[in-house]
């Protein structure tokens, strides 16, 4: 795919995700301009101030705002849409909120990128929109499903999706909160020991969102194969390297947290594509006509589990060490 000399958006382009893609890019010569568009002003002077590089351009404004997302998407070839609400307790009490984002925002990125000729939309997700039991999961999910509804409806423009655990060490995430908690001298706080959550780095994410880019056709949604460890042993793993005795508090699980997080459901494996590192899920793209697809007799499906952080490889403290001593916060250790 060529894109030496092409235009690239990225929603929410303030965020951990959007400085991640954004540090990548201009490590070499792909693209000519890079978009970073989101509703953060502080955050974008920050940006600029950082980089003073004259291929970033800065667009103010809201994905829930389409007049102010179409004169964004003019003149763009490829958008990574990242903007959203993703912060689990607070889409619980603002249940809306996610919803005018993560899904209205979602429609207006894409059908803004579909009316100025945009050639590929890449929609991030999370892998609390599988089995989804709280908000913002549900939000997400619903996201995805606007996306590949307007997938089948389009021409011109690719729309796939990525999905995707916990980032480590991203804004928001509990590792930075952890290291503040020792910083301060203060036990970590842990909401259930046995909790798993899949462990990835941004770097991986990005690995995937380009993945995505590269291979992805309409409706297809694309996850990461990746390890995962209990919040338990997150907490013992960031103490030792640490050489920390801060403790650790249990305080009970908050609004609309999972035990473990699903990445596949049990029915997208049925039709997952093994593709090394990654899995590809493509879409339905059977029309509303079903009776032309009947036949007689019931099919038996094939006894397969979703793919999980419980199922999955699990680290111990000693692994989840190793992937953290990866990350930039825990590299002089």
């Amino acid at each position: 795919m060529e894109i030496k000399d092409k235009t690239l958006l990225i929603t929410g382009g303030t965020g951990s995700f959007g400085t991640a893609v954004l540090n990548r890019f201009l490590q070499t010569d792909h693209f000519k301009e890079i978009r970073i568009f989101s509703r953060d002003e502080k955050k974008q002077d920050d940006m600029r101030n950082f980089y003073k590089n004259d291929k970033i351009k800065y667009y103010i404004g809201d994905v829930r705002d389409y007049i102010s997302v179409e004169p964004a998407t003019r003149g763009v070839d490829y958008i990574f849409h990242a903007a959203a609400l993703k912060q689990v307790p607070s889409c619980e009490f603002f249940p809306m909120q996610a919803v005018k984002t993560n899904v209205e925002g979602t429609q207006n990125v894409i059908r803004a990128a579909a009316s100025n000729g945009v050639k590929k939309v890449i929609c991030l997700s999370t892998d609390k929109a599988a089995y989804p039991i709280n908000a913002m999961g549900i939000s997400k999910a619903m996201m995805e499903k606007v996306a590949v509804a307007e997938a089948r409806n389009l021409i011109d423009t690719v729309v796939c999706l990525t999905r995707y655990g916990n980032v480590m060490a991203s804004r928001g995430s509990v590792i930075p909160l952890f290291l503040n908690q020792i910083e301060k001298g203060e036990a970590l706080t842990i909401t259930d020991p046995n909790m798993t959550r899949f462990l990835m780095s941004l770097e991986e994410a990005v690995e995937l969102v380009l993945f995505a880019f590269e291979h992805g056709n309409p409706g297809d949604l694309f996850v990461n194969k990746a390890p995962a460890g209990t919040i338990g042993d997150l907490a013992e793993a960031i103490l030792q390297l640490k050489k920390a005795d801060n403790g650790i508090k249990t305080i009970g699980t908050r609004h609309g947290e999972k035990l473990f997080e699903t990445l596949c459901t049990r029915e997208e494996m049925l039709k997952a594509e093994d593709m090394g590192n990654f899995y590809r899920i493509p879409a339905d793209n059977r029309d509303l006509n079903y009776a032309q697809y009947f036949s007689e007799g019931k099919e038996i499906l094939p006894e397969i589990e979703d793919y999980n952080s419980h199922n999955t490889k699990r680290e111990d403290v000693e692994g989840v060490k190793a992937l953290l001593r990866k990350l930039d916060l825990f590299k002089d250790i």
